[in-house]
């Protein structure tokens, strides 16, 4: 591409994961995140195997990942999928089903269930243990991914799909309004919403009827990786994360796979 397009690229090398794991006992050394600020992208390789799955839990590979994107304030990843006509009799599914196939998901990165507080493992008074995770957003949250949606969708097909669990979640339900009333800013989009479970079964039954989908981070991180799956491989799929300003964070979606 460099020579392509007359650029020069200097790249830097720095441990994430399990390598940094192994090199420094962290999955996100200082030196790492500091010289992610102080570049113009990022380009990130698997963050680690089977190897760190004993480790304690604040320890994993996958606290790297999880320190990188609130580091650098990546709240918004992208995540298309689209079917090659080369490759559709790579997908599971049958031609007639994922044939012209083309979504982008669109999930928040930052906020939700994965970095929600309180959570852990507590003790209650009757001595059981008791596991607890919150899934909070703010009304600054979800406006700014929104509103990455909503112009996505606008330079793609005009239609936005928000998926949420409002008839049984308080936090879908202000996620489900929000997202209805940044809908008045952008009437060249025709907005609709779907339920988590319905629509990871509609991506089965009818992917087609897909342009652009924006949902949170928990159901986001599912059905990413569905919407991927429809292509006949996670690993051929590219992501971006990305913030309001700042180096961005650019990967294959592979997984420790």
């Amino acid at each position: 591409i460099g020579q392509q397009m007359d650029l020069a690229f200097e790249f830097q090398e720095a441990l994430i994961g399990g390598a940094a794991i192994d090199e420094t006992g962290s999955p996100l050394p200082d030196e790492t995140l500091k010289a992610c600020k102080g570049s113009d992208a990022i380009l990130l390789a698997a963050i680690g195997g089977y190897k760190g799955d004993n480790l304690p839990r604040h320890q994993r590979p996958e606290k790297g990942l999880l320190g990188l994107r609130a580091g650098l304030e990546l709240f918004a990843n992208l995540r298309p999928a689209t079917i090659l006509p080369q490759l559709v009799d790579a997908s599971s599914l049958k031609r007639e089903v994922v044939e012209g196939v083309d979504i982008m998901v669109v999930r928040e990165l930052t906020g939700g269930i994965y970095f929600g507080e309180p959570k852990g493992v507590f003790e209650t008074e009757t001595g059981q243990k008791r596991g607890v995770n919150t899934m909070a957003y703010t009304v600054e949250e979800i406006d700014r991914i929104g509103k990455v949606a909503f112009e996505t969708a606008q330079k793609r097909r005009g239609q936005l799909c928000s998926v949420d669990k409002a008839n049984v979640l308080e936090v879908s339900q202000l996620w489900r309004d929000l997202i209805t009333a940044l809908a008045a800013d952008y009437p060249d989009v025709e907005l609709s919403h779907l339920y988590v479970d319905n629509a990871a079964m509609q991506l089965i039954r009818w992917p087609r009827q897909f342009d652009t989908i924006v949902t949170g981070n928990l159901f986001g991180d599912i059905l990413s990786d569905a919407a991927a799956m429809l292509t006949g491989s996670i690993g051929m799929l590219p992501s971006a994360s990305l913030g309001a300003d700042g180096p961005g964070v650019y990967e294959p979606v592979h997984g420790s796979a």
